[in-house]
């Protein structure tokens, strides 16, 4: 299932949401329609409200895949109570710490800022329980916000060249597709939010961006 949606007026919902295949973290003040709704297209168990040391900017500032969750250390652990039992919680303490914007992961893989320490990628890789390289996409080096990846496929921008394609095709281990989303923008980590079993895209995604993003992730309604 795919649906089209704003957050606070804006349609980078990819900013404020992070989500896996379980679970969802919205910023306080979500509408209730839109957790209902982002719920029942990713076919969550939860849908959980909060803030990450005051901001709003969850997607931003957090990333999940089945196994963990990697948070900016400028939260607090009552920011992220809910997950302590339910997955592995990792916050970040490195001068990278916008750590949505800068980590791409599904559960076979991750690709992270080419900035982030040694030590920081090893803490990153046993919290998300993956191998974890650094890199960039498109030249872009925030590659959470440049792309999307899901354990049935991955969304790149256009500008992606062909030998980073079949890189990030062996590294995460689905299929790899290039597309826009927001009417145009390359940033496709900031405008869809998607697990295995949906996507949630900005309000401005035309159709013929719908259908590339429904076929590169493999949404099946």
């Amino acid at each position: 299932m795919i649906a089209k949606l704003s957050l606070f007026g804006s349609p980078y919902i990819g900013v404020y949401v992070a989500a896996n295949d379980n679970y969802a973290i919205v910023p306080r003040g979500t509408p209730p329609e839109f957790r209902e709704k982002v719920q029942k297209v990713l076919r969550l168990r939860e849908v959980f409200e909060t803030t990450l040391g005051g901001s709003t900017l969850i997607g931003s500032l957090a990333v999940m895949n089945s196994n963990g969750a990697v948070i900016t250390d400028f939260a607090a652990d009552e920011d992220v109570e809910f997950l302590f039992d339910r997955m592995n919680v990792l916050f970040v303490q490195d001068k990278i710490n916008a750590v949505g914007n800068d980590i791409l992961a599904n559960d076979r893989a991750a690709l992270v800022h080419v900035d982030f320490d040694r030590e920081t990628v090893k803490l990153i890789e046993d919290a998300l329980d993956v191998e974890v390289v650094k890199g960039t996409i498109g030249g872009i080096k925030t590659v959470g916000s440049a792309a999307v990846v899901t354990n049935r496929g991955m969304l790149v921008h256009p500008e992606t060249g062909d030998n980073e394609v079949e890189f990030l095709k062996n590294l995460f281990g689905v299929p790899v597709y290039l597309t826009t989303a927001n009417y145009g923008t390359k940033y496709l980590g900031a405008s869809v939010v998607a697990n295995d079993f949906g996507a949630v895209v900005g309000e401005k995604t035309t159709a013929v961006e719908i259908d590339r993003i429904e076929n590169g992730l493999d949404i099946i309604d």
